[in-house]
């Protein structure tokens, strides 16, 4: 059998092979229309999408659009493919000038279209930061400023999605109804727990039950300040979004083309065809990343040392959107998988026959180049023989820093893809 960290990373790519747009896209698309075809979107995966809906688009039929997707996330484009479809970048996790530029063309490029047209809208995580175009009164630097705050304060992605509808002049279903009357298919890439097309990219296709009284409440659990005519206006419900049963809705169409949950299938079907027996958790993880880094590294010493719940050898995998409070005195070096991954390694104490892999499927693990990083057992070790003080890389939010020192990052660059966290303890005799 190949060792451990060569079998997690062969998981990884296997989750994230399952995820590519291209080996996904003609089961989903739409025959052409009688008028045009304008495609729109936003998205890590997003020119990944573009491009795999423009090779199969027949040449003879219209086509036209633009998607936006995150600087440097665009895949090489083939040498004779005709580029349609215009691909642009802007900046994630907090929107930039771009971001509302691309807002902004891509609701002139709908409005007016016809009942005989059609809107193929492409959307994939990240799509809140990409696809930024404030509500009237609201200003750029304001969303940035709030944006900023919730990705600091440990907000889960549903709750900072509400807000971010709130303060949009495109998401929360805003988009369609731009659309309206032509018809709107959406395909969507879920990275989200529980795969609610109105939570990922913050669902601009998609009618929004949240309200602005729920979005008040969360700025107001968190603590987060904001201009008093800004609070006053989702008070007084002036930002309110489009409802479910609005008519500007009927007959759109939202078909999910690639899941969290299908990539762990994947990522188990790869560890089955290795001779390892492979268990879920669950595709839906949330919480706090160290914590739940910790209750995985319990559960994978009772594996290793009882044989309970599962026999060993085998692979434990799970996945899901966890958060990361950043401490006021941080250096906020790392993402999600990292600090996962730090929390479990410091629990699991050097345990003997256990290896992990923690990492985004988008290949970027929160701010920095890497998609995430393998644990083993003498990870503790070599970090203690440097000096490296685990615990304390933890209380500064710096798990890069820390692994990054051990040459235990993972980096992949862009995979093009988005399914969110993936995680995986191979556990051995």
């Amino acid at each position: 059998m190949r060792d451990a960290k060569t079998i997690l990373r062969a998981l990884y790519d296997a989750a994230v092979r399952r995820a590519l747009p291209s080996e996904l896209m003609a089961r989903y698309l739409p025959l052409p229309p009688a008028g045009q075809t304008v495609v729109v979107g936003a998205g890590k995966a997003g020119g990944a999408m573009a491009q795999a809906l423009e090779a199969l688009w027949p040449l003879d039929a219209a086509l036209s659009g633009l998607v936006v997707t995150r600087y440097g996330h665009i895949p090489p484009r083939n040498s004779v493919s005709k580029e349609r479809i215009r691909i642009v970048e802007a900046a994630h996790p907090v929107p930039d000038s771009n971001s509302e530029c691309a807002a902004r063309e891509i609701l002139t490029m709908v409005s007016g279209l016809g009942r005989d047209d059609l809107v193929i809208c492409l959307i994939s995580g990240g799509g809140s930061s990409l696809l930024a175009l404030p509500a009237q009164g609201v200003t750029l630097a304001q969303k940035q400023e709030i944006n900023r705050a919730l990705l600091l304060c440990g907000a889960n992605i549903a709750e900072m999605n509400c807000v971010r509808k709130h303060l949009s002049a495109i998401k929360g279903g805003r988009l369609a109804v731009a659309c309206a009357p032509s018809r709107v298919i959406t395909l969507m890439i879920s990275d989200v727990p529980g795969d609610d097309p109105a939570v990922i990219a913050s669902g601009p296709t998609v009618p929004d039950a949240s309200t602005c009284a729920q979005a008040v409440e969360i700025l107001d659990r968190y603590r987060i300040g904001v201009d008093e005519s800004l609070r006053r206006m989702l008070r007084d419900g002036a930002l309110e979004s489009p409802k479910p049963g609005d008519s500007r809705f009927a007959g759109n169409e939202y078909r999910l083309i690639a899941t969290p949950r299908q990539s762990l299938e994947a990522a188990a079907d790869a560890a089955r065809s290795m001779g390892l027996a492979a268990h879920i958790l669950a595709d839906d993880m949330e919480g706090e990343s160290r914590e739940l880094g910790r209750t995985h590294a319990a559960l994978a010493r009772a594996v290793r040392r009882h044989g309970k719940p599962f026999a060993k050898p085998c692979v434990i995998l799970s996945g899901g959107e966890t958060t990361v409070t950043v401490g006021a005195n941080a250096v906020g070096r790392g993402g999600r998988a990292g600090e996962f991954a730090l929390g479990a390694a410091i629990d699991l104490k050097g345990e003997s026959g256990i290896t992990l892999i923690a990492a985004d499927t988008d290949g970027i693990d929160g701010s920095e180049d890497n998609a995430g990083v393998l644990v083993t057992p003498d990870s503790l070790a070599r970090a203690e023989s440097r000096g490296l003080k685990a615990r304390e890389y933890l209380a500064r939010n710096d798990s890069y820093g820390f692994f990054s020192a051990l040459g235990d990052l993972v980096v992949t660059g862009p995979t093009y893809t988005n399914v969110n966290d993936f995680r995986a303890f191979l556990i051995e005799d």
